[in-house]
């Protein structure tokens, strides 16, 4: 074996040992030295030596030793689950773009499917992605004309970015699609815009969350309160729109939570190591006063927006609508290292306050609304029958018609428009409604 590459690579052994020693004493002292002896696995190690070295002198084309130990932490990291990652220094400062809300690309959740394809999580609100009608569930199999199939998710998702106004295509498998299906996006700059909200008429509001950054708790918030002013009353309820929402932010997740409870578990999580175990609890102040709240989610819903439904569901403080829930219910740490980059690392699964996992099994609403086409029917006219229609009827001649506000009649129009289109936010409200009504019968 070549002793220059097992001298330059004797601090990964040498290391790895020392390691070893301090988390085995470490275990003597908290388990009162009832613990069994950890070898480390030296011919496993020996063996990746030889790799390096074979590869180094032999491959077709000159690699250098950073990129092979770049590749080999890649593969290390990656291969543990589907979100763990390693992020070199370019994709790590992407990633803290993101959460403040502006960055380059498609726009749109991804991670890495079981099979080596690129799974779409969430398509985010007003991006190339979500107007071309990228779907939750998509398995996207080529980018332009590279195959998925083998990269990383790093390395794919740096193909789909790329400078504002410039093309790429995706070739998808969609469930239920007979063949491939070849989208061409234009890329943009991403800005987010994470809560938006609207006045559903008769006190009831609309807010929704495309992802969950640093100031989503303080925006929605704000939102409320500029419902409350529009609607010149207090609020009847809201419709919690969660739908293809990706996650993001854990401490703003549990903000939103905290917003409509006075007391209770809002979400933990659990690992091996104790600054894994995190608790967050609910502080007095329920921004809507006990007034009832829907939360719509579905297969896009994923991580932090699992955390608010699963929260506000088993605190008995929301009623939850839609579809199965995506099932993200794991923890990552981001660890950053000395050249820049960082390890994206699987540390903890979420629990929701009665104890379930959302881990591969997601949220399952207390009313399930399927996707469904719904189209209008168009009407035989000449089948109707009015009064109107009707020999010797009164007529209203002496009647004053009141002129209606246009600005009303629009925002009417507008809303009508959008339920009209959207039949999973018509059934919330009407969910809404009814919770309302049976809220004030009680009273």
């Amino acid at each position: 074996m070549d002793r220059g590459l097992l001298s330059k690579l004797g601090w990964l052994i040498s290391g790895a040992v020392l390691g070893a020693m301090i988390v085995v004493g470490a275990s003597v002292v908290a388990q009162e030295q009832e613990v069994k002896a950890r070898t480390l696995p030296l011919q496993e190690l020996r063996t990746f030596v030889e790799v390096f070295s074979v590869v180094e002198r032999n491959y077709v084309e000159p690699v250098s030793d950073e990129q092979l130990i770049e590749y080999a932490i890649k593969g290390m990291v990656s291969n543990l689950d589907p979100h763990s990652d390693y992020l070199p220094p370019e994709n790590f400062k992407e990633m803290q773009e993101h959460t403040t809300g502006e960055f380059g690309g498609l726009g749109m959740e991804v991670g890495m499917d079981k099979d080596g394809f690129v799974k779409v999580i969430a398509p985010i609100d007003d991006t190339p992605a979500q107007r071309a009608g990228i779907r939750s569930g998509d398995l996207i199999i080529k980018i332009d004309d590279q195959p998925v199939k083998g990269m990383t998710l790093s390395e794919a998702v740096k193909l789909m970015r790329g400078k504002p106004g410039t093309e790429v295509t995706l070739t998808i498998v969609r469930k239920d699609e007979a063949k491939p299906l070849v989208i061409k996006l234009k890329r943009a700059i991403i800005k987010v815009k994470s809560v938006k909200h609207k006045l559903l008429g008769e006190g009831f509001g609309y807010v929704r969350i495309s992802n969950f950054q640093v100031r989503t708790g303080g925006d929605m918030i704000e939102a409320i309160e500029k419902l409350q002013k529009e609607s010149g009353k207090p609020l009847q309820g809201i419709v919690l729109d969660l739908r293809n929402n990706p996650g993001g932010v854990l401490t703003a997740a549990v903000k939103v939570s905290d917003a409509f409870l006075n007391k209770g578990l809002i979400v933990y999580t659990k690992g091996r190591h104790e600054d894994a175990q995190m608790q967050f609890e609910a502080r007095r102040g329920d921004v809507l006063d006990g007034k009832p709240i829907v939360v719509l989610v579905n297969e896009g819903s994923a991580s932090a927006s699992e955390i608010v439904a699963g929260a506000l569901q088993d605190n008995h403080r929301a009623l939850v609508a839609g579809r199965k829930t995506f099932g993200k219910g794991s923890v990552q740490t981001l660890v950053p290292l000395p050249n820049g980059a960082a390890i994206k690392l699987t540390t903890a699964r979420y629990y929701t306050p009665s104890g379930r996992s959302i881990q591969a099994t997601g949220i399952v609403p207390d009313v399930i609304i399927p996707r469904i086409k719904v189209e209008k029917v168009e009407e035989d006219n000449a089948l109707e029958i009015h009064e109107a229609d009707l020999k010797g009827h009164l007529d209203h001649k002496d009647d004053k018609p009141v002129k209606a506000d246009q600005s009303e009649a629009e925002r009417k129009a507008e809303i009508k428009k959008l339920l009209d289109s959207d039949y999973e936010l018509y059934e919330a409200l009407n969910l809404l409604k009814s919770m309302s009504l049976a809220k004030k019968m009680q009273e």
